[in-house]
């Protein structure tokens, strides 16, 4: 089964860090992200730019365009990966050891993990 991993941060927070506080943790997923590739795990892992956000709501019978993320939050969804586990405890476990669950609590780091219901390969 597939599972969506939404990755979460602290903006403020993280804009506070030094470039290489940043370049540090980034590399730390970098590295994990390898791990997840070679054991069969990863799909795909991508960041986000917040910053540059819109969210798209129906409006008086139209989509009406919204700058930021969906919802006021001190948090925001940073980087999603694609895993491939045999069921959610699984998918639990691998989640459970990217660098967002172990460091950086002080940013807000945090990650959702979402089954996949349906899942279509262009």
């Amino acid at each position: 089964m597939r599972y969506l991993c939404l990755g979460y941060y602290a903006p403020d927070k993280f804009d506070q860090m030094s470039a290489a506080e940043g370049a540090a943790l980034a590399d730390k997923c970098r590295r994990y992200d390898e791990e997840l590739r070679n054991s069969g795990h990863l799909l795909s892992v991508a960041s986000l730019e917040h910053r540059k956000a819109v969210t798209i709501r129906p409006r008086d019978g139209r989509p009406a365009v919204h700058d930021g993320p969906f919802a006021e939050a001190k948090e925001v969804v940073g980087a999603f990966f694609l895993i491939e586990a045999k069921d959610l405890d699984e998918a639990i476990r691998v989640a459970s050891l990217h660098p967002a669950a172990n460091y950086g609590e002080d940013l807000g780091w945090g990650i959702e993990v979402r089954p996949i219901g349906r899942f279509d390969q262009l």
